[in-house]
């Protein structure tokens, strides 16, 4: 503990800071609430968009197997490409967090009538992956950013309930103590110094 002058200033300054402490501790806690649950929506929305994919994923390969095109699964690839992610920025919890908002594709024309019937399915199909995964990162990067402010709040709400304010609370102890003492011992000295004077009066 760090060493503090025994003085009425001093109490008043430790008095002070339990105050600030004591204020904004319940706002750190309700914060430090607040992220543990948009942390669990969160990881909610992940495993959501996890099972999606491995759906999606599976409905692809179930097709690509049924009818063994390995030709038309290579011309899938070639047809359909990411051409941009466009995102915005929300304020969870006080965190600023990328959210997706929409991918845009160049789908290359193809003849309905010469690839396989599910072939204009799997293109279909092919996007929705890809709009799962490239969100499935974003909530990724949601989750690591709130994860992260829960981290540091856990952290100050920590620092205040176990070291700040037990801090200042027996600051403010020792002080009164000292203080205390100081006028006792100041009021026996005033007594034997007034005895003192008597005595000589008497004498």
């Amino acid at each position: 503990m760090a060493k503090i002058k025994l003085s009425k200033s001093e109490l008043k300054t430790q008095h002070d800071a339990l105050k600030q402490f004591m204020r904004f501790l319940p706002t750190l806690q309700l914060k430090k609430q607040q992220l543990q649950m948009e942390i669990r929506r969160s990881t909610e929305r992940m495993e959501e968009n996890e099972s999606e994919y491995r759906q999606a994923l599976a409905e692809l390969q179930s097709w690509i197997a049924l009818f063994g095109d390995d030709v038309a699964a290579a011309r899938l690839i070639e047809i359909v490409s990411l051409t941009g992610i466009a995102s915005e920025s929300w304020n969870i919890a006080g965190v600023e967090v990328p959210v997706f908002k929409e991918a845009t594709f160049d789908v290359k024309s193809y003849d309905l009538y010469l690839e396989d019937a599910w072939f204009s399915d799997a293109v279909n199909k092919i996007q929705e992956l890809i709009i799962l995964r490239e969100s499935g990162k974003l909530l990724k990067e949601q989750n690591h950013l709130l994860s992260r402010e829960l981290t540091t709040t856990s952290q100050r709400v920590n620092l205040f309930e176990k070291i700040k304010i037990p801090e200042c609370r027996e600051n403010i102890r020792r002080i009164r103590i000292y203080l205390s003492d100081m006028d006792t011992s100041g009021v026996v000295r005033s007594k034997i110094a007034k005895k003192k004077t008597q005595e000589r009066s008497a004498a």
